[in-house]
């Protein structure tokens, strides 16, 4: 079996054999050379599995390297090498198209970790992706999605993922992780809103026994439940401004402290953001620090909302349509003609969150497996001024328990009657009951 091949620069020799000794005791064969011009041509002579370069060199820097490697399109997985502490320098070359940085002095275990992320990315190339988290839709707008994720799913860079509430930017954090090097590890989702201030460290970071009332255990953390995979902190803008500092020097140092620990752990973490809200606007408020806003914002990635994707309506809702009846074991319904082209003119300010919460209550009430447009409750487009794009889903919600609690209430809580009454199977009925928490 052929060995795995890097390439190493840097002008200085004691750091090349360390890198090199290190690589072939991971069983790679490891070539080096001092300068860019060398590089070059090794680059182009042969097709390396993993490139480390330094950023200070004779005839130019690893940005030089970064940047000619993008424009020549090769493939090859390339991580800087950089002084301690130069984040600005680290996050241009993410920004560049570099895989991943290494700060000086070089950390052994550090570089294993790097170089065997490389490896795996590259052992992923051409991998047929089927059954994995994927967009749905054929419009322009998420085409441009679905390149984006393929393109900086190739890379360890900070990824934050903006767009409107409901749009999917979870889905897309996942498939940006399932597209790359981390794939077969953890993908931990977590949302910033829903933690309290006063628990959010010990949540993220860890705690040790003791540290504080109810600590009755050691607890790892999220961090370090996401080691060697991917950390999706959804709704980033809502973290407290004491938080935002200490987020900032772990996502820098790649270390974690728990709460009421001495050591700090080091974790393997990529990390991908997400938030409705504008973080420009809040870091000019001074609601959100400059300095992990820049950092957490490497690469931006939009993802459009729903009433710019055109015929994408359709295609999700017969997505969703499919969804809902494995989940209740029922047929498949079918949207007629009339429920299609209402959807179609639909604006939904909720989004795809809107689109399923309107087809739920569809498929709960549709009768002979054929959803009618007199099951497609939405606001019409004239109407939707006075209504908040969070609230729709809600509304629907209440709309669908009303009807059951009647149907519930008129039958004598008989379920088969009242199943019967509304049209609905009675393993739908009792779908919707659990649901909706109807008691």
């Amino acid at each position: 079996m052929t060995r795995p091949t890097a390439l190493v620069i840097d002008d200085e020799p004691d750091i090349c054999e360390l890198v090199a000794i290190t690589l072939e005791r991971m069983e790679i064969q490891a070539d080096t050379c001092a300068n860019l011009s060398a590089a070059r041509d090794k680059l182009q002579r042969s097709d390396y599995d993993v490139c480390l370069t330094d950023m200070r060199l004779p005839d130019g820097d690893g940005l030089d390297l970064v940047q000619w490697m993008q424009k020549e399109g090769l493939s090859t997985p390339v991580a800087v090498i950089t002084a301690h502490g130069n984040v600005e320098t680290a996050v241009k070359a993410l920004k560049y198209g570099a895989f991943d940085f290494i700060s000086k002095p070089v950390d052994l275990q550090d570089l294993r970790k790097l170089v065997d992320s490389a490896l795996r990315l590259r052992a992923a190339d051409g991998e047929n992706m089927t059954g994995r988290a994927s967009l749905v839709g054929e419009s322009a707008a998420i085409n441009r999605v679905r390149k984006m994720v393929a393109k900086v799913a190739r890379s360890q860079a900070p990824v934050f993922i903006s767009g409107e509430s409901g749009t999917g930017k979870e889905l897309v954090a996942r498939m940006i992780h399932e597209q790359g090097s981390r794939q077969d590890g953890s993908f931990v989702p977590v949302n910033c809103g829903a933690i309290p201030s006063e628990l959010m460290e010990s949540e993220l970071f860890g705690h040790k026994k003791g540290a504080f009332t109810g600590a009755v255990s050691d607890k790892q953390g999220l961090f370090r439940n996401a080691e060697g995979g991917t950390l999706f902190l959804d709704e980033i803008a809502d973290l407290p401004l004491h938080m935002q500092v200490k987020l900032l020097r772990v996502i820098q140092e790649k270390k974690v402290r728990p709460v009421g620990g001495e050591d700090e752990v080091s974790v393997d973490v990529r990390i991908l953001s997400a938030s409705h809200k504008n973080l420009e606007a809040l870091v000019n408020a001074g609601d959100f620090r400059e300095d992990l806003y820049y950092r957490i914002n490497v690469i931006e990635l939009d993802v459009p909302p729903l009433s710019e994707r055109g015929d994408d309506v359709l295609l999700l809702a017969d997505s969703i349509l499919a969804r809902l009846a494995s989940d209740m074991q029922l047929p498949v319904p079918k949207l007629d003609k009339i429920a299609r082209d209402r959807l179609a003119a639909h604006s939904f300010p909720g989004n795809v969150r809107e689109l399923e919460n309107i087809l739920e209550r569809a498929v709960t009430l549709c009768e002979n497996d054929v959803v009618t447009a007199d099951d497609i409750v939405v606001k019409d487009n004239g109407d939707t001024a006075g209504t908040q794009k969070g609230d729709l889903g809600g509304q629907l919600q209440d709309v669908e328990r009303d009807a059951i609690v009647k149907a519930l209430e008129e039958c004598r809580y008989n379920k088969t009657a009242a199943a019967k009454k509304l049209g609905i199977t009675l393993r739908a009925l009792r779908y919707r009951i659990d649901k909706l928490g109807i008691e």
